[in-house]
């Protein structure tokens, strides 16, 4: 339900971006800021009420306690965290920037919303028998934002662009209720099925006379195989038919190409499907 929330509010400030019949105000615009405000206010109040009435109900304590969770699942969490810090702070800062501010003032509001909202979730896990305050989610939440920030300050783009994919692995089978058992719950909980990339144009350094693909990108991506237990890297299953099955948890590091649609455009390649 927690990470189900993080996408739908995410995917709720990336759909205000999408709005391509809106163009970009050149100035300021008091009607599109108000309006952008409540929209983001409410998904942040409306997300935040439903855990708390749903997800922390059963194990929900009035004691605010801490745990250390630095160390599991090989960091995949961690990077995951990482990933929705900046996912949250471009999506903030473009619907700003949709609505006529300058770069200041929707970097300020967009890694405030970032951070804060993800600060909000953590101390509901603060208050959860089961979870506990995190420091170390914290701060690769405080990670992620700042990475969306200062390439911007130094850019005015996102030359080292976060990128997610996922696919379902056997691994839930051993494992539903902690892996998941349905389909978009094992997309979101089986981190063995999930990789982060971290992807840059080349093109993006070069001047402009290089003959460089400007959309050809290079990708490394990080993941993890076998990995069944939060803290243990090595996790038997007995199984009555099958006896004692092992498994090795690893870390994964890929290389792959990629493309970056942003710079990719077919008549500026020489492509023209309607040419004569």
């Amino acid at each position: 339900m927690k990470q189900t929330l993080l996408i739908l509010f995410s995917c709720l400030t990336l759909n205000l971006q999408a709005q391509t019949f809106f163009e970009k105000d050149s100035v300021f615009n008091v009607k599109r800021t108000a309006w952008t405000s409540g929209v983001i206010g409410a998904g942040w109040l409306g997300s935040v009420v439903s855990l708390k009435n749903i997800w922390y109900k059963e194990n929900w304590t009035n004691k605010f306690h801490t745990f250390d969770d630095s160390k599991q699942w090989l960091g995949m969490d961690k990077v995951g965290h990482f990933y929705t810090g900046n996912m949250i702070t471009k999506n903030i800062s473009s619907v700003y920037d949709w609505s006529g501010m300058n770069r200041s003032q929707r970097l300020i509001i967009g890694s405030t919303v970032g951070f804060g909202y993800l600060t909000t979730l953590e101390i509901l896990d603060g208050y959860s028998e089961e979870w506990g305050f995190s420091w170390a989610d914290l701060g690769a939440n405080a990670l992620g934002v700042a990475w969306y920030v200062w390439q911007d300050l130094v850019w005015e783009e996102q030359r080292f662009k976060l990128k997610f994919s996922a696919h379902l692995t056997p691994y839930a089978s051993y494992r539903p209720e902690v892996l998941g058992s349905s389909f978009p719950e094992r997309l979101l909980k089986d981190y063995n099925g999930q990789t982060y990339w971290l992807s840059f144009t080349p093109s993006q350094f070069l001047n402009s006379s290089s003959f460089f693909p400007n959309w050809l990108s290079f990708s490394f991506g990080y993941s993890v195989d076998k990995k069944l237990h939060g803290d243990l890297n090595v996790y038997n299953h007995i199984d009555s038919k099958l006896g004692i099955e092992t498994f090795n948890a690893e870390r994964q590091f890929l290389f792959s190409l990629d493309i970056d649609f942003e710079q990719f455009s077919p008549e500026k390649n020489g492509y023209q499907p309607f040419s004569k």
